[in-house]
């Protein structure tokens, strides 16, 4: 129950009842905040649809593949380093969206009547091998034939729409499931060969032929076992294979399909190798006759081709498109709807991302539009990188002047790490690293800390070197800047968003408010449609105030006591009746953040000793 009110029971006898109601404040738990959403070009893997999450660097490469090479990808190669950089760097939850020119293309091939698609666009799919081998998935003993019907001594794993052999001990045929009633199974056609036989032990069967295909990319295998070509069949092979990583299948339709299938033009005659519609290819497409049982649809296996123990065929045709120049729409997106956006589009379903990046894209339009998208969420922070050309002071703030949020950070310079492809050290951007380090001071201090401070894990040298004179016009304007000093390493110095509101522009603060204002929209669902009284409104402070204790103890809030660190108002000072006859519930809520101390100054004076 919620709120104070209690279940009406119904007494109907003497006796002693009890009753449980709620009128506490209700626990809250915080969101959080350090699962990060990566966007950029990949080896393989979805570009459409949601993005997806990865807990590892050996995870992403699972399903994304590995490093991008610099003479193929350019400046469009850093999605891998960066993912592998966030996890080095304290990471441990990322949700990953793979973004491919329009012009890529995706792996084709064909088994006979069998089509084959790559999953996704790429080159990575010419090493696909799919190969398919006959199977079974029921046989039975046939008792009676009765025309078409035959009364079977078991019909489990028979469907309408299989194929199935027939056998006399000497001949077999073929035909095709219509039904299956209790253990009677009709076929599309009498038998032609006697298979029934009520013996103990008998030679003669009726068996469902199916194929197993096994899809196999380096030491990645699919199998999808005892499947049917047919459309109308319950093991259908489009649909069991939807959810494969690897490949879709589709199956083109001919003139020999099993009568369950409405008739189709035969548009792939040279496929056809019993031969029987070359010539009339470019004749008028007639309605196909059920075959007999004796000379029946040809088996799944004939269908793909195969006359031995096993047939396959390796995938061709992949093409990664122009990842050489791609263009800023590609990273941005398209909303074209649940479950077929791509690009940064594909982050309106999640709801569990709070630090985003597009690692290496510097540019503004697409900068742009990730500050915009974190901003309309106003539950995720942007980071940003600077082009590492740019090394002069003027050049840094004239890219950093196009930008003012309070959702966004950006950092500089690049950072100096090897890149295992080239077996030697490359600059990549810092952005990967940041969002590493913004996760790991969250799992160790809390979202309240500044990440900065902080060393920069695997990096060993800076694209440029910058000092004090120049970090002081950099620092006021919101450039956070990398450096390397002397016994301490490299460390991120400095913890300002791109804001020029001075009450936003610290990193930390804009994220505590993100931490707080998603944490009491999650926890309070349960408010909705309870009736807005004066007993609702103290179980929403108690509940609120409860959980900005936590913070105010672990040291999120500034003050001395609770009072100083927060207040929470909800009642006549904060409604109106009209607002009540509305539905509306309104709570004030006021926090003290904590600053981060930027500036440390030791004041010194002189003392002089005395007696």
């Amino acid at each position: 129950m919620k709120g104070t009110e209690k279940r009406m029971a119904e007494y109907l006898h003497p006796g002693v009842y009890t009753e449980e109601y709620d009128s506490g404040p209700v626990p809250m738990q915080g969101v959080s905040t350090s699962t990060a959403g990566f966007i950029g070009l990949a080896e393989r893997g979805p570009v459409i649809g949601a993005p997806q999450f990865v807990t590892s660097f050996a995870d992403y490469k699972r399903t994304y593949g590995g490093y991008l090479s610099d003479t193929k990808y350019g400046d469009a190669r850093f999605l891998p380093y960066a993912v592998e950089q966030f996890f080095l760097n304290g990471g441990s939850r990322a949700f990953i969206m793979r973004v491919a020119p329009d012009d890529a293309k995706a792996s084709t091939g064909s088994l006979g009547s069998l089509q084959i698609t790559a999953a996704n666009p790429g080159e990575w799919a010419d090493r696909v091998v799919v190969t398919a081998v006959p199977a079974s998935k029921a046989r039975t003993q046939v008792y009676s034939a009765d025309g078409a019907d035959l009364t079977v001594k078991s019909p489990d794993g028979f469907n309408p729409g299989d194929v199935v052999e027939l056998y006399d001990g000497k001949t077999k045929a073929y035909a095709t499931v219509k039904s299956v009633i209790d253990k009677t199974v009709t076929l599309d056609a009498p038998p032609t060969i006697d298979v029934t036989d009520k013996a103990m032990v008998s030679q003669k069967y009726m068996r469902t032929m199916e194929i197993t295909v096994t899809v196999k990319l380096d030491d990645t295998v699919e199998t999808f076992t005892e499947v049917n070509l047919n459309p109308f069949s319950n093991n259908y092979i489009g649909v069991r294979s939807e959810k494969s990583d690897l490949v879709r299948f589709t199956v083109k339709t001919e003139g020999s399909a099993p009568a369950a299938a409405p008739p189709k033009e035969n548009k792939d005659a040279k496929d056809n190798k019993d031969g029987k519609d070359k010539d009339s290819k470019d004749a008028k497409p007639q309605p196909q006759p059920a075959p007999a049982a004796g000379n029946g649809p040809k088996t799944p296996f004939s269908q793909v081709g195969g006359n031995g123990d096993s047939v396959s065929v390796t995938l061709s045709g992949g093409s990664e498109g122009s990842v050489g120049n791609v263009t800023a729409d590609v990273y941005i997106g398209a909303d074209n709807g649940p479950g077929k956006r791509t690009g940064l589009q594909a982050f309106i379903e999640n709801n569990n991302v709070s630090i985003m990046a597009i690692p290496g894209v510097t540019d503004q339009t697409v900068q742009s539009t990730l500050i915009a998208f974190c901003e309309n969420r106003a539950s995720c922070f942007a980071v940003l990188d600077i082009p590492i050309d740019k090394k002069k002071v003027d050049e840094i703030a004239t890219f950093r002047d196009a930008y003012d949020s309070t959702y966004a950070a950006i950092y500089h310079p690049w950072l100096e790490m090897l890149d295992p492809l080239l077996k030697r050290t490359t600059y990549f951007p810092p952005s990967g690293a940041m969002v590493g380090i913004y996760a790991r001071v969250d799992t160790d201090r809390g979202v309240h800390k500044a990440p900065a401070n902080e060393t920069v894990s695997g990096c060993t040298g800076l694209s440029c070197n910058f000092n004090d004179a120049e970090q002081d016009i950099l620092n006021p304007i919101g450039v956070n800047l990398i450096r390397a000093f002397t016994g301490r390493g490299i460390r991120v110095w400095g913890a300002r968003t791109l804001s020029s509101n001075g009450l936003w522009k610290y990193i930390n603060v804009r994220r505590l408010f993100i931490y707080v204002e998603q944490s009491i929209k999650t926890n309070t669902n349960w408010v909705v449609f309870e009736p807005n009284t004066e007993v609702l409104w103290t179980r929403v402070i108690g509940t609120i105030e409860s959980f900005l204790a936590t913070c105010w103890r672990d040291g999120a809030l500034a003050g001395t006591s609770p009072d100083q660190a927060f207040f929470v108002e909800c009642g006549p000072t904060t409604m109106t009746q009209d607002d009540i006859d509305n539905g509306r519930l309104i709570c004030n809520i006021g926090i003290a953040p904590v600053k981060p101390a930027e500036f440390v100054i030791f004041r010194i004076t002189q003392k002089t000793a005395t007696s």
